[in-house]
């Protein structure tokens, strides 16, 4: 075979191949005229059937597309230089560029060994309407996006308002709670001493009856404004936990003192067990805790029942119990114990009252982070405890106190300046006094106790002082008095101000402290033991 027969068969071989390309291609010599084209070529770019045919110069098919208006608008004889130019300075490289039907076209050149040129067209229409169109969704994600998260910024700012408005509208109201619970303690205070002098008085006769009635009464709104002060401190974030570390002996100490004369009206056997623990908590909070739990403990044992507060370590912690063989509860209504307003029928019919005391052990509990544990059986008894961290230090020694032991002793005869500057309060609290055979002098201020020489010739043993006085503080009161009778003088602040920071600063000046409404029992005990 000839070499002209050879190099038709190569070329015929080589324009096999190129049909079979999806792509639009041609094959230009050095002379950069074409060698071989497919079909494709001439399709892609819509090109005469003249200028597809071997021995076409490129630089005519430029000027072609040119004078098309394919490259823009100028000079035809300058936009195709610019074309050629730019085809020989981009071999080996990729250039996207449109159709002359609106067409992406995709155009590789590739420089051959022999100085040839292969330019290659491909049709990208499909793909660049994809890549739009998933710009497009991306953008439209991104507007969405934009637009929910600025939806959601002015919900997240509308919610923080909305949060500190409540919370603000939580502290008016405890702040409202707070000055209204002293206003109407002030007169249930009055109140109850005067029923518990009628209630003393009436022993043995017709009006009996009628006098504990009515201390009953004031008994379960006291109880009921204690517990709503409570729950409304707790949840407006008024309370804070303030950590100490106290003896739990101590605090059954005042536990006794504070209930014992409640238990023993019902004949009930209160008994307090418990080594001599140190723990690290809240005082006042555990105190308050314990106070609701014994409580209910005496309010809901039959007369002549037993209620034991003590505690015992249970692995690295302290359990503080309260055990009572009252009426129990059924396991599965443990849980609805600890809700509000919730009381169960067989607690109903015994004891009066709004379901809250369980309710506040259970957010004091919550509050320091303390675990409530209740284990009850219906006609046997109840034991609910609250376990507690001990203190990695231990408190040091102290000797008892001489009035703590002392047997708890007579009140006839004993000397007790009573200061308070209500005069219905006065009032009450000296007939309630008189009738234990005290020995009274009463004074709304310092100042009266000056102008009437109340203290001429007469020094009181004790003295009850009401925390909030016209001109000075309680405990201020106090300090002047000891210091003008004596600092061993044994004093009481009665308040209806139930706050964290008096009752620090009643014990670091070493005075006992009893909330108003006064219980007598409660304060006839602790006189008894302060004299």
């Amino acid at each position: 075979m000839s070499d002209r027969e050879n190099h038709q068969c190569d070329e015929t071989a080589l324009r096999l191949a190129v049909e079979h390309l999806g792509q639009g291609i041609a094959v230009f010599n050095q002379d950069r005229c074409i060698d071989v084209s497919n079909d494709q070529f001439q399709t892609i770019l819509d090109l005469p059937p003249a200028l597809c045919e071997a021995g076409t110069a490129l630089a005519d098919i430029v000027r072609h597309l040119a004078a098309r208006g394919d490259f823009g608008e100028g000079d035809i004889d300058t936009l195709t230089q610019s074309r050629l130019d730019e085809i020989e300075q981009n071999t080996s490289g990729l250039l996207e560029r449109s159709g002359p039907n609106g067409q992406f076209l995709e155009v590789r050149t590739n420089r051959l060994p022999n100085d040839g040129l292969v330019i290659s067209y491909n049709d990208i229409s499909a793909r660049v309407s994809a890549e739009r169109a998933l710009a497009q969704v991306n953008q439209s994600l991104e507007k969405r996006v934009q637009e929910r998260t600025k939806a959601l910024t002015h919900l997240n700012n509308e919610l923080e308002r909305a949060r500190a408005k409540a919370d603000a509208a939580n502290l008016d109201k405890t702040r409202f709670l707070a000055a209204a619970s002293h206003d109407l303690l002030q007169p249930l205070n009055a109140a109850r001493l005067y029923t518990s002098t009628m209630v003393e008085r009436a022993h043995g006769t017709d009006l009996a009856r009628l006098a504990a009635n009515v201390d009953d009464s004031l008994v379960a709104v006291e109880d009921i404004m204690s517990a709503l002060l409570d729950i409304s401190r707790v949840d407006s974030g008024a309370i804070k936990p303030a950590i100490s570390i106290f003896s739990l002996r101590e605090l059954l100490k005042k536990v006794k003192v504070e209930f014992e004369p409640a238990a023993a009206a019902k004949n009930i056997k209160l008994r307090l067990v418990g080594a001599d623990a140190s723990v690290s908590t809240d005082r006042r909070m555990v105190a308050r805790v314990l106070q609701n739990l014994v409580s209910n403990a005496i309010k809901y044992t039959p007369e002549g029942g037993a209620v034991l507060v003590g505690c015992r370590k249970r692995g690295n912690r302290i359990r503080l119990d309260v055990i009572d063989n009252g009426i129990g509860i059924d396991k599965d209504q443990h849980s609805l114990i600890f809700t509000e307003f919730s009381r169960l029928e067989p607690g109903a019919r015994i004891a009066q009252g709004l379901g809250l005391g369980l309710s506040i052990v259970q957010r004091f509990g919550q509050a320091l982070k303390l675990d409530v544990e209740v284990d009850s059986v219906p006609g046997r008894g109840s034991r609910f405890s609250i376990y507690l961290p001990p203190s990695a230090e231990a408190l040091p020694a102290s000797s008892p106190s001489n009035a703590a032991a002392q047997p708890a002793s007579s009140l006839v005869g004993k000397q007790v300046l009573c200061v308070d500057n209500e005069q219905d309060i006065l009032n009450a609290m000296q007939d309630l006094l008189k009738g234990w055979g005290c020995d009274v002098r009463v004074a709304r201020s310092l100042k009266e106790i000056s102008q009437n020489d109340i203290l001429e010739g007469w020094v009181p043993e004790i003295v009850l002082m009401d925390y909030h006085l016209d001109q000075s503080s309680g405990l201020d009161a106090i300090q002047w008095l000891r210091q003008n009778v004596g600092g061993h003088l044994p004093a009481v602040l009665i308040t209806a101000d139930r706050s964290a920071q008096v009752q620090t600063l009643a014990e670091e000046r070493n005075v006992s402290l009893l909330p108003k409404p006064l219980k007598p029992a409660a304060l006839r005990a602790l006189m008894s033991r302060l004299t």
